[in-house]
């Protein structure tokens, strides 16, 4: 079994490549940046960050017509924690 497979059986793979590319985000942020990242559709990533949103994971900052994405305190613990799963996975 690849390592990769086994994260992923662990971990939902979009959901949690998002919040990692969130944490390592080192400016703002669009969906639409995130979607290219994570290799998914404009649309599933705004759906997953509605989500997440309402679990107060991640929170829209609107600047002028501009939406960027930004962790909350609750979710830069929660990426934090995903990326150093992936890291102990990737490891062996």
């Amino acid at each position: 079994m690849e390592k990769d497979d086994l994260f992923n059986i662990i971990f939902r793979e979009k959901p949690t490549n998002l919040l990692i590319v969130l944490l390592n985000s080192k400016s703002n942020i669009y969906a639409s940046v995130v979607a290219k990242e994570i290799d998914c559709t404009y649309s599933h990533v705004v759906k997953l960050l509605k989500i997440l949103e309402k679990h107060g994971i991640v929170e829209f900052v609107k600047k002028g017509r501009l939406k960027y994405l930004s962790l909350t305190p609750k979710g830069k613990k929660l990426a934090q924690a995903l990326d150093a799963a992936k890291e102990v996975i990737e490891s062996e």
